[in-house]
């Protein structure tokens, strides 16, 4: 039986009516993503339509999941809302503070030892508020959610960019903030502006080497990383019903890399099949009970682009197999053109590492069609040529894959078995010869290649592609090789070709697992105890941050113009930076040392105005918040793109920034710097980036009459003595102000449970 199964219960009774309402007041057939908006308004039954990409709408969520490294900032603020128990069902995923290195018993120890404050923290504070929680070694978040949580028509939160990869159980899952789960866990309506409507539809079926990955490979070619912001993509077509449910989870969870909100496709029989599958009986015979409203209206698909604002046709039946990379998931590749791309683009042909894995790409099905690439190459008398490595998804996906005999033939070619974790996907690999610094190229199943973050080289070299393209180039141990048309030679000096991967969508004998790592909350949770040492370095108790002063800024200073991309990776690493997670000052040591500074081209290395030096960007804002002086940092397009960590806005709002200025913000980005009490503003003319000079002193003028659709002003004052005022946007709603004004939203949470 299911999870939280009355709550899907309720959900379902009143779907129905809620999605006639809602096709009532919008006037016309509706989407599946508008029949799942609707169905959640804070308001219940709908009463009007709303504008896509303009109105702001409250929700309620269904339930919301987190992963240990921003559930520790997530929580600590949850401690400060006053709140006895979580509102909706809620749970903490131990999947990333593990660091691959040796092999999953041995790397599970250490960080069992390393992080057991953190553990023991997240454990004893689950426990209290009512959450589930799944211990270091159960399984990577969005793999353990899509096998235990995820259903069709739901919607959830997550602390994590990835959450979106339960739409291929078709929910909508977004990923957020800790501030904004902070919220829903306390009971309050969740805010979204609502969202414009992509639609991809998929015709013919996938064959051969061309695996679900090389659709969202294929999209992101398309989109880029900033096309879908703003967007919920919407999946369909005979093609998306062909696909496998994890599958269609792959391709939601990239949907990150190209800025959307979330992605999802319809219920179908493979999802029934996976619902089933994983002892989810009662799930599927709900959602059959309603699965008319788990599609968009029939007139949507017929005429689609009647109802998206953009759509995408994509064959399957033509898609290749692509590389997408290096430094950002966007740079797409079809495998036969990659052998000229990489002679153009001086890429490092010799593939070091194949790395499968990774939330992205770790369901049984990944695991079974990779496993039949190395089989067959063994059999054939082919030896890798690249080191390789896998993170399963889960213990569920590991021990039936070990009882399956896949691990068999991974560890006959020294295969590493890592953790059943994230690893080398969010920098947590410690890889050996990685601070030579060298160039060279790896290839991998994650969903994310900017620069450093899976070892910390920034001359790592890291392409993107299907788990069996990665066994294929891992053998190959060559960029350029294309599985459809080469050939390689084998022990015998022949020439050999490998056929294409086959693997089962699900077990046939059904999934397996002695223990999957669950943890059930007290019943009662008043009388444990939370205990954090003040001496810790790894956990540290919040202070709310100061309300506004009430008048207009001056006197701030350019802390750094960050030039081109900046993800959340730039402004707050993760890697060795992880084990700060939960302690806001020491964490904030990490701040933008990865941004470029316009003005030197280099990282970490900003002019200080008080004293003239360059230095470290962290320790130039210590100084300038010990004068008491706030700052403000400039940036690029789609500044922090990337990951949904809070900590790349709570760090600026802690050491002293006042404002962050861009040409365009990623989503998640923006509502962390609003959630904080930050000022998230857009230059209004893009071409006024280039007027912020490096010695600036800049003034904010406009704040005491500040309000919705009102531009404010910056006076910038040059060193010259001479001004340039310009004129910056700002998306903040009456609500969002109320949050600059208390010092951020959490503030207010607190203030409303004293009252």
């Amino acid at each position: 039986m299911a999870f939280d199964i009355e709550m899907i219960k309720a959900l379902y009774a009143k779907f129905p009516a809620r999605v006639a309402q809602a096709r009532k007041v919008v006037g016309r057939p509706l989407t599946l993503t508008e029949k799942i908006l609707y169905t959640h308004l804070t308001e219940g039954d709908p009463t009007k339509a709303y504008g896509r990409g303009a109105s702001y709408v409250d929700f309620n969520p269904d339930r919301v999941a987190m992963q240990d490294a921003t559930a520790q900032m997530a929580l600590l603020q949850f401690m400060q809302a006053g709140r006895p128990k979580v509102a909706v069902p809620s749970t903490v995923h131990c999947d990333h503070l593990i660091t691959a290195k040796v092999g999953a018993k041995d790397d599970l120890a250490f960080a069992n030892k390393e992080s057991k404050e953190v553990y023991d923290f997240l454990g004893s504070v689950s426990n209290k508020y009512g959450i589930g929680f799944w211990k270091p070694g159960a399984g990577i978040i969005h793999q353990v959610v899509l096998e235990n949580y995820a259903f069709p028509g739901g919607m959830m939160i997550g602390t994590d960019s990835h959450t979106v990869n339960a739409g291929g159980l078709g929910m909508l899952a977004i990923g957020v903030g800790g501030a904004d789960a902070c919220d829903v866990m306390a009971g309050l309506p969740w805010e979204l502006k609502f969202p414009k409507l992509i639609g991809v539809k998929l015709t013919g079926k996938l064959n051969g080497w061309t695996a679900p990955k090389d659709v969202i490979l294929k999209v992101a070619g398309i989109l880029t990383v900033k096309g879908g912001t703003g967007a919920i993509v919407e999946y369909f077509g005979e093609g998306a019903v062909s696909l496998s449910c994890t599958g269609k989870g792959t391709i939601c969870n990239m949907g990150a890399e190209i800025g959307a909100t979330t992605s999802t496709f319809g219920y179908d029989e493979s999802m029934e099949r996976y619902l089933r599958s994983t002892g989810r009986n009662d799930v599927a015979d709900l959602a059959n009970g309603v699965k008319e409203h788990l599609n968009a209206d029939v007139e949507v698909y017929a005429n689609p682009e009647k109802y998206f604002d953009q759509v995408i046709e994509i064959d399957l039946n033509t898609l290749e197999p692509h590389l997408n990379g290096p430094f950002t998931p966007d740079l797409a590749t079809p495998v036969s053109k990659m052998k000229e791309e990489m002679k153009k683009n001086g890429w490092p042909s010799k593939v070091e590492w194949g790395l499968i894995g990774s939330c992205t790409n770790s369901s049984y099905e990944d695991l079974a069609r990779a496993a039949s690439v190395v089989k067959q190459a063994v059999a054939k008398g082919l030896t890798k040529k690249a080191e390789f490595g896998i993170n399963p998804g889960s213990e569920q996906v590991r021990y039936t894959a070990e009882r399956d005999g896949l691990f068999t033939t991974f560890t006959a070619v020294n295969t590493t078995i890592f953790t059943n974790a994230c690893g080398p996907c969010i920098g947590m690999w410690d890889r050996m010869g990685a601070e030579k610094k060298e160039k060279n190229t790896i290839v991998h199943s994650f969903n994310r290649n900017f620069a450093k973050r899976a070892d910390g080289n920034p001359n790592t070299y890291a392409f993107v592609a299907s788990p069996e393209m990665v066994a294929a180039l891992a053998i190959a141990g060559d960029l350029g090789f294309n599985p459809l048309t080469d050939t390689l030679t084998n022990d015998k000096g022949e020439q050999v070709k490998l056929d294409g991967p086959y693997g089962d969508e699900l077990p046939a004998k059904g999934f397996a697992v002695e223990d999957a790592g669950f943890q059930a909350p007290a019943a009662d949770g008043r009388g444990v105890n939370i205990a954090v040492s003040p001496t810790s370095d790894r956990l540290q108790l919040l202070d709310p941050f100061a309300a506004w002063e009430g008048t207009d800024l001056s006197n701030l200073k350019l802390l750094i113009k960050a030039k081109g991309k900046c993800t959340t990776d730039h402004i707050s690493m993760a890697g060795p930076w992880l084990k700060y997670r939960g302690h806001l000052d020491n964490i904030s040591n990490n701040m933008l040392i990865g941004a470029v500074n316009f003005f030197n081209e280099k990282t970490d290395e900003v002019k200080n105005q008080l004293t003239g030096a360059y230095g470290a960007v962290p320790a130039t804002q210590r100084a300038y918040k010990a004068a008491g002086l706030g700052s403000i940092v400039v940036g690029d397009e789609n500044y922090g793109e990337g990951s949904s960590r809070e900590h790349a806005a709570m760090e600026p709002r802690h050491l002293g920034v006042r404002a962050v200025l861009v040409k365009s913000f990623a989503r998640i980005h923006e509502t962390n710097l609003k959630k904080q009490g930050m000022l998230a503003l857009t230059f209004n003319d893009k071409a006024d980036y280039e007027k912020v000079q490096e010695d600036d002193t800049i003034s904010i003028v406009g704040l005491t009459s500040f309000a919705p659709n009102v531009p404010l002003t910056l006076v910038l004052s040059h060193k010259d003595g001479s001004n340039n005022e310009i004129k910056v946007n700002h998306s903040y709603n009456e609500q969002q102000i109320e949050w600059f004004k208390a010092g951020g939203a959490l503030n207010i949470i607190r203030a409303n449970v004293k009252a």
